[in-house]
């Protein structure tokens, strides 16, 4: 059985563990490295339970926790080579250790397939894991559905797809007219609505479970997002289960066996 937990999935910070049974890794250590080790021993693991990190980008609520696991741990890490160069600059103990994720590579049974995402961080990527009981795909902190996501993504069983804001919102609210342009800008933040239309693709495409994520708190909330994303799979006939990512905490499990999704 393969689960997936979201650790944090916010601007403060984002990390999710994926264990499908032969192995396990971490996608992201955006949150201090006590707090996912305190993740962890819930489920029973420890750091040296790590196979593999994944790194999506180097913005801070991805990484900021990532010195202080290289110190506890021995896993290989893995990046874009623009991301790893921006590590390797960032950071000691990485030169090692550091891996460059370019085409599929994989960790132990598990397949992984990097791709491009639109964000304004060197390197930036999503993932899509092909494991035994099927795949699972993430793509958050981009702008829009780019090409290479479009193209990797669609047959994955689980989504964890981010719907970062509504798009009013962002345009009403207090935040600086520069922060807006970055927010709604291409090398910004998928909104609900694109979060919608690509959720279609991909329920029409297999997926059984969509999990949103990296909700901005001042500019969305999780009925907003749930709202808007669960209206287009209605009106297209597709029926996915559809929840919103907690910001903060641990995630509930969201788990495939033999392919299917299972609740709980």
């Amino acid at each position: 059985m393969t689960t997936v937990h979201t650790i944090a999935s916010s601007s403060s910070g984002n990390a999710l563990l994926l264990d499908w049974g032969g192995g396990r890794l971490l996608v992201d250590a955006g949150v201090s490295c006590r707090r996912i080790r305190q993740s962890l021993q819930s489920l029973n693991l420890d750091l040296r339970d790590l196979d593999a990190v994944c790194i999506t980008h180097t913005h801070s609520d991805h990484i900021s926790g990532l010195q202080t696991l290289l110190r506890q741990t021995d896993c290989p890490i893995f990046a874009t080579a623009p991301a790893g160069r921006d590590l390797l600059r960032r950071m000691v103990l990485l030169e090692d250790r550091l891996r460059e994720a370019a085409g599929a590579f994989a960790v132990k049974d598990c397949t992984i397939t990097p791709f491009s995402t639109s964000h304004d961080s060197p390197g930036s990527c999503g993932y899509r894991f092909d494991t035994p009981d099927g795949a699972v795909g993430l793509l958050t902190d981009s702008g829009v559905v780019t090409p290479e996501a479009a193209a990797v993504l669609p047959g994955v069983a689980l989504a964890v797809l981010e719907a970062n804001h509504d798009v009013e919102a962002v345009r009403s609210g207090p935040y600086p007219y520069f922060l807006k342009e970055r927010i709604l800008g291409p090398g910004g933040h998928l909104p609900n609505e694109d979060a919608a239309a690509f959720a279609v693709t991909l329920a029409a495409a297999g997926a059984r479970e969509i999990i949103l994520a990296h909700l901005s708190r001042e500019n969305n909330t999780p009925a907003m997002a749930l709202r808007t994303v669960e209206t287009a799979l209605n009106a297209a006939g597709l029926y996915p289960r559809l929840s919103a990512a907690p910001r903060d905490c641990l995630s509930e499990a969201y788990r495939l066996e033999g392919g299917a999704v299972c609740s709980g």
